[in-house]
This record gives structure tokens, C-alpha cells and sequence, in this order.
């Protein structure tokens, strides 16, 4: 006879984390310690290493301060984290579209080495051609957002209608339209944006 399972793990979901660090702030932690490193990632291929770490803690802090308007009813706080990612990101949308002009008027990366990541590379090694630069340097800051969050963050659009509390179908309108000009600038490509995000329709 096998010998009951456990069934009152430490910890069995984000939502608890931050309910459990409401009495013991020291438990938020383990959130950090779950989505720091991917957060890290994605603030990186946006901005570049210069930024990422303030990106990253200047995500974690704002959670915190946040954390008593979390709802609990939402067990994973992946898309709330990103969207407050996205939000401190999109105060340096002029850094990010300096940079993504620079590498599509030059082809030159300047943060190639950041940008590029073998356990993750269905749109980062796309992202060292210059007429995908201009493209996406091209796009609405909006339009941007979604598109990296499917692509890059690997959200659903339910998630990515959730990190920037939009409709869900504001985000395929976003998406599609920032498909296409992303299309038009490269081309169709098996490895393109326009297949990663059709993956991500669950949820």
C-alpha cells in the first residue's frame, strides 16, 4: 500500500504565495524566485541587459506594494507580473525604438548577445535581421506589446488580455494587425512570428 500523499504542500499556487504574504511579507519571495529569471528574459530582448535589471526589480517591487489588490481568484500571477513589466517597459518605448532602428538601419545588434537564448529562439533569432527591427520599431506601442508578450513571454491571449487588461478581442486585432506589417517588412517564414503566436490560442 502506497503511503498517503501530501496533501498540504508549502506552497500549491501563486495566488497563495501572495495571500500568505499579506501576514508574512517575507513569503513573496518565492514569486520572485518563480518569475524573476523569465521576466528578466523578456525586459533583456525589449530593452537590452542595460535595463533589464531594473525592469525586473522595479516589477517585483511594484507587486509587492500591490500584492493586497491581487485577486486571489486568479491562481497564476504570471500575466498580472507581466503586465506590470510591460507597463514599466512602455516608459522607455523611445529607448526601445532607438534601439530596434539603430539595428535595422545598421544590422548590427547592439545587444545581440542578449537576444539570443537557445532554450527560447522561435522569435529572438529572428530579432537580429534588420527588416524585422524595422518592423517591429514601426509598430504602435500597443501593437508591440502584444505581439512580444505572445511571442516572446509565450502568453495566451487570454493571458496577454489580462497582463494589459484589454478585451480579448482588442488583442487579436492588435496581433493581427501587427502580423501583417511584420509580414510585409520580412516575408513569410516558417520560423516568423505568424506561427508562434497561433500556437498560443489556448485559454
Amino acid at each position: 500500500m502506497e503511503p498517503p500523499q501530501d496533501v498540504s504542500p508549502l506552497v500549491d499556487g501563486d495566488a497563495a504565495v501572495i495571500e500568505e504574504s499579506l501576514d508574512r511579507p517575507e513569503a513573496f519571495a518565492e514569486l520572485y524566485d518563480r518569475y524573476a529569471p523569465a521576466i528578466h528574459r523578456y525586459a533583456t530582448r525589449r530593452l537590452g541587459a542595460g535595463s533589464a535589471d531594473d525592469i525586473t526589480a522595479d516589477t517585483f517591487l511594484a507587486a509587492f506594494r500591490a500584492r493586497t489588490r491581487y485577486d486571489t481568484g486568479r491562481a497564476s500571477a504570471r500575466p498580472w507580473l507581466y503586465g506590470i513589466a510591460a507597463n514599466l517597459i512602455g516608459r522607455h518605448r523611445r529607448s526601445e525604438v532607438r534601439g530596434l532602428r539603430a539595428l535595422a538601419r545598421t544590422g548590427v545588434d547592439p545587444v545581440a548577445h542578449s537576444w539570443v537564448d537557445e532554450a527560447d529562439d522561435r522569435l529572438t533569432a529572428q530579432a537580429v535581421h534588420a527588416p524585422l527591427a524595422g518592423a517591429l520599431a514601426g509598430l504602435a506601442a500597443g501593437d508591440r506589446h502584444v505581439l512580444l508578450l505572445v511571442a516572446w513571454a509565450d502568453l495566451s491571449y487570454a493571458e496577454v488580455a489580462e497582463a494589459l487588461d484589454i478585451p480579448i478581442g482588442t488583442v487579436r486585432s492588435r496581433l493581427s494587425r501587427a502580423r501583417r506589417k511584420v509580414r510585409a517588412a520580412v516575408g513569410p517564414d516558417p520560423h516568423s512570428t505568424n506561427d508562434a503566436p497561433e500556437a498560443a490560442t489556448h485559454g
